[in-house]
C-alpha cells in the first residue's frame, strides 16, 4: 500500500479495495480457492438471471433495463438513463453526471449502477437477493459493457419469449449445476465444486415464491 494506491503484482488499484481484498483472501484460505470461485460464480449467476427476468417484465422501480437495451442490441438502457435512475438507486447524482460527462467511464458507471440495483433488490426481496458484501462485489466480472462479456451470452443466447415463465430461472440454475457436474466428473478432488442438490431444490422454491412476489403491484410498492 502506498498512500491512496493499492499495488498488486505491479498494478495500481484504489486503496479502498484493500480491506475487501483482505477478506477475500481470508475466505479463499478458509474454503479453498476453487470453492470460493464457484460460490462467486453461482451467486452472480442467480442475480443476473433474476434481474433479466425482472427487466423483461418491467418489474424494476426506475423502469429501465439493466442488462440490455430495447433499441440497441449491444447497449444498456440504464446507462442512457443513469441520471434518471440515480435517486431510485440511492446514488450520488453529481457523481453519476460526472461519469456520464467523462465519456470514457461507461464501465465504471455501469458497474456502480448494477451493484446498486442488487442492493436495492435486497432491500425489497431479501428472500431472493442476499446482501452483497464488499468481498462478493469484487467477484463480479470485469468488462461487463464489452460485446464479449458474460452478459451478452445471457441476453443474446436466450430469446426474450423464453423468459415469460418465472421457472426459466430454475431451469437455468439446473443447467448450470448439470454443467458443473459434467466438468467435474472423474476429477480426483473430493471438494464440492457445485451447489448441492438442496440448493437446486431451494432455487426452484425461490422461483415459485418469486412468481407470487413479483406481481406488478407488489413489486412497484416494494421497489418504490
Amino acid at each position: 500500500m502506498q498512500g491512496s494506491v493499492l499495488q498488486i503484482n505491479g498494478n495500481n488499484f484504489d486503496s479502498a479495495l484493500a480491506e475487501p481484498r483482505r477478506r477475500l483472501v481470508a475466505l479463499s484460505e478458509q474454503m479453498g480457492f476453487e470453492q470460493l470461485v464457484e460460490q462467486g460464480a453461482y451467486t452472480w449467476f442467480n442475480r443476473l438471471c433474476a434481474i433479466r427476468y425482472m427487466e423483461i417484465h418491467d418489474y424494476l422501480g426506475h423502469g429501465f433495463r439493466v442488462l440490455s437495451h430495447p433499441d440497441n442490441p449491444t447497449g444498456f438502457e440504464i446507462i442512457d438513463h443513469a441520471v434518471d435512475a440515480a435517486d431510485e438507486l440511492a446514488l450520488d447524482r453529481d457523481y453519476i453526471i460526472e461519469l456520464k460527462l467523462a465519456g470514457n467511464k461507461d464501465e465504471t458507471l455501469y458497474r456502480r449502477l448494477l451493484l446498486k440495483q442488487c442492493h436495492k433488490l435486497h432491500e425489497a426481496m431479501p428472500f431472493l437477493f442476499e446482501a452483497l458484501d464488499d468481498a462478493t462485489e469484487l467477484l463480479l466480472p470485469d468488462n461487463l459493457t464489452r460485446t464479449d462479456s458474460i452478459l451478452r451470452g445471457l441476453v443474446d443466447g436466450i430469446p426474450e419469449e423464453d423468459w415469460e415463465q418465472v421457472e426459466v430461472i430454475g431451469w437455468l440454475y439446473q443447467f448450470y449445476i448439470s454443467e458443473k457436474k459434467r466438468r467435474g466428473h472423474g476429477q480426483g478432488s473430493q471438494k464440492r465444486r457445485y451447489p448441492s442438490r438442496h440448493s437446486a431444490i431451494h432455487a426452484q422454491l425461490d422461483c415459485k415464491v418469486l412468481g407470487t412476489k413479483l406481481s406488478r403491484p407488489s413489486v412497484a410498492t416494494d421497489l418504490s
